[in-house]
Formats: C-alpha cells, sequence, structure tokens
C-alpha cells in the first residue's frame, strides 16, 4: 500500500516524531457553521473506526481534534482505545462550540478546565500537542491571557508535552514560535500571507502545522491539473512545514491525498 510510513518527521525540537499528513476530526463531531463546499453526514462509529484505521494503514500517526469540534474528542476516546501509542494526539484550548455558536475564553484558568476535560474525553493521560485556538487577537491572547503561561505548566507537569498557537497572523505566528513549540497556520494555494511564519520555524527549528492546506476544498485551478498535487507541492516545497492537516472522511479522498503527499515527498528525497 502506497503510505507515509518512510516520511515521518520531527515536529521541530518537541521529540514528536509526525506523519506529513494528519487527520483533521471536525467531520467526526460536527456538522453545523463548517466552511466546506458541500454538505456532509457525520460518520457513524463503524464509519469512523474504517477511517481511522485505514489512516493508520496509510502511514498516518497524526491525528487533530479540538473542543469546538463539537463531540470529535469524546468520540474519538473510545474510537482510539488500546491505540493510544500509535497516534499523536493534537487539541486545542480556547474555543467552545455550542448551539451552533463558537465562544472564546483564553484565560489560564479555563485553559487548564479546557485540558483536564480533553484528557478524559480522549481516555488519555497525556495530550500531544494543544493548540490555542484563536479568535484572529493573536497577539493580544499571547501577550496578555495567560494562556501560554498555563500551558507552559501543564507541559511541566507532564499533561502535555507541546503547546502552540493555531493563529491567523504573522506576528502571532512569530510569537507564538519564540514563546512555544509549534504554530499552525494557513497556506495553501489561495492564500500565502502567513509564510514568514514558515520560514522562521525552518531557521529556528519550530514545528509547523498547516491548516487549509486544500482551500477547505475550495482551491481551483486549470483543467487537467490535480488540485490535492499541485497544493501538496507548494506546501511540502517549503522546508518550515512539519505536516499539513486535512479534514476528511471520504476514505478514497484520504487514500489520494495519501499516495499524493508521498509521491510529492518521495520525489524531493
Amino acid at each position: 500500500m502506497n503510505g507515509l510510513h518512510d516520511f515521518h518527521r520531527p515536529l521541530g525540537d518537541t521529540g514528536l516524531v509526525v506523519s506529513p499528513l494528519g487527520l483533521g476530526t471536525v467531520k467526526l463531531g460536527r456538522d453545523q457553521g463548517v466552511k466546506y463546499p458541500a454538505g456532509f453526514t457525520i460518520p457513524d462509529d463503524f464509519e469512523a473506526r474504517q477511517l481511522l484505521n485505514l489512516a493508520r494503514e496509510l502511514g498516518i500517526n497524526l491525528i487533530d481534534t479540538a473542543p469546538a469540534y463539537g463531540r470529535s474528542e469524546e468520540r474519538l476516546g473510545p474510537l482510539l482505545r488500546g491505540q493510544r501509542q500509535d497516534w499523536v494526539i493534537v487539541s486545542k484550548v480556547g474555543e467552545e462550540f455550542e448551539g451552533g455558536v463558537s465562544s472564546f475564553n483564553f484565560s489560564a484558568e479555563h485553559a487548564r478546565f479546557s485540558v483536564e476535560r480533553s484528557l478524559k474525553r480522549l481516555e488519555t493521560d497525556f495530550i500531544d500537542l494543544v493548540l490555542v485556538h484563536s479568535d484572529g487577537n493573536d497577539l493580544a491572547i499571547l501577550q496578555d491571557s495567560g494562556v501560554y503561561e498555563a500551558l507552559a505548566e501543564l507541559k511541566q507537569a507532564g499533561k502535555i508535552r507541546a503547546f502552540g498557537l493555531s493563529g491567523k497572523t504573522v506576528e502571532g505566528g512569530l510569537l507564538a514560535l519564540q514563546q512555544g513549540d509549534c504554530a499552525m497556520v494557513t497556506y495553501n494555494l489561495n492564500e500565502q500571507a502567513e509564510k514568514p511564519v514558515l520560514d522562521f520555524a525552518a531557521q529556528q527549528h519550530k514545528g509547523i502545522l498547516i491548516k487549509k492546506g486544500l482551500a477547505s476544498g475550495h482551491a481551483c485551478l486549470d483543467a487537467g491539473v490535480d488540485p490535492v498535487r499541485a497544493s501538496f507541492e507548494l506546501i511540502f516545497d517549503h522546508p518550515g512545514v512539519t505536516s499539513a492537516i486535512i479534514g476528511t472522511i471520504n476514505p478514497l479522498h484520504l487514500s489520494h491525498n495519501v499516495a499524493t503527499a508521498a509521491a510529492v515527498i518521495g520525489g524531493r528525497c
């Protein structure tokens, strides 16, 4: 099976080793307020388990979730039972989603509460990477809220192994990397404004996860050009990129994404 087993790489200096593609799981828990071009049905447990098994067979060991992804965390706990050593789990703090509406709380107290809740939902003693789920006010969050200090303490206590920011600005991404381990950055064929964060990460050996790498399914190109391949050529051409988080619940899309990423990365080795 054409997979990513041979292409795992270090996530900056965290000690974590991850596959170049990660599986985003918003669609396992939430179908309201999501920005995808087509509607979808949340998969049942059988379908979700099949998807996770396929991802693992294809060499994916990175899984991305968040409290704001509806029931994603509480579903993943039972679905991943007995497999904890096989996965690098990313979750988040700061954004809550209830009744179809997002709300934000970046206090240190809420960060501690959120991580403890995620540990219970995910049925684990530690979370590999916790990111601050920014509302766009990246600098204010990092400088004024106390959330990064709380995450540093949780890392010291062994509850999390690394922390960072899923942000929306260059300034926020740079500060997040200076004071933390990783940044999650939007970078795709349509949006490349945060490229300076990737450049900095490459220089400083910090971790970078790409979000919206396929422009949430919106990437449009000339006829005959595979948008997935063109997207991955852009993303993996940058030495600062560790992994791209791709959210899909379609096994065929997942297999195609993995085969394409393997071809692009393998062609650069």
